[in-house]
């Protein structure tokens, strides 16, 4: 298998707001960047959206090491995603996991790959964070520039909707 490190990082301006996610790929003395961003949505959708991103820009099974300043993308992956599946994507608390999409295409995401999952503090210097901080934060100015100010606002409000949708509907199934 080939030794890849991979850094990510995933941000937003207002949590929620526009978001920017990127990934550094290192393998061999070559270096691969990818980044993406979205109008609407939060900070650890991002964080996941740029370890879903760096997995998927491989193109075989690899041994990973993997660096990302973001707990709840560390911990989520290394140690709470086994309880989640086992209790059909629920909380301990019995509530639906958040971001479960996004879970869930990790998941996928990480298999055929050995991945060991490392955090690194976040802007502490560390260069190749630093870089996905910076590509993270290209792709939310990307996002302003291709929608207008209105248009921003009412994709925020729509994904406020149906965030507050989706927690109204999983506390009302709960409570049958």
């Amino acid at each position: 298998m080939k030794r890849v490190t991979i850094y990510t990082d995933g941000g937003c301006e207002g949590n929620p707001g526009p978001g920017g996610w990127a990934a550094v790929l290192l393998w061999n003395g070559r270096t691969k960047e990818v980044s993406g961003g979205e109008p609407a949505t939060t900070n650890n959708r991002m964080e996941l959206m740029a370890a879903i991103g760096g997995l998927t820009a491989l193109k075989e099974p690899c041994e990973i090491a993997f660096y990302t300043d973001s707990e709840y993308l560390r911990k989520g992956i290394s140690e709470w995603i086994v309880g989640w599946k086992a209790r059909n994507w629920q909380t301990r608390g019995k509530t639906p996991v958040k971001n479960d999409d996004l879970w869930r295409a990790l998941d996928a995401a990480t298999r055929g790959h050995k991945i060991d999952w490392r955090w690194v503090k976040g802007h502490a210097g560390h260069e190749h964070n630093e870089r996905c901080d910076v590509l993270a934060g290209e792709a939310i100015a990307q996002v302003r520039q291709r929608h207008r100010p209105e248009q921003l606002k009412a994709l925020l409000e729509e994904f406020k909707r149906k965030s507050e949708g989706a927690a109204v509907a999983a506390e009302a199934l709960f409570s049958l």
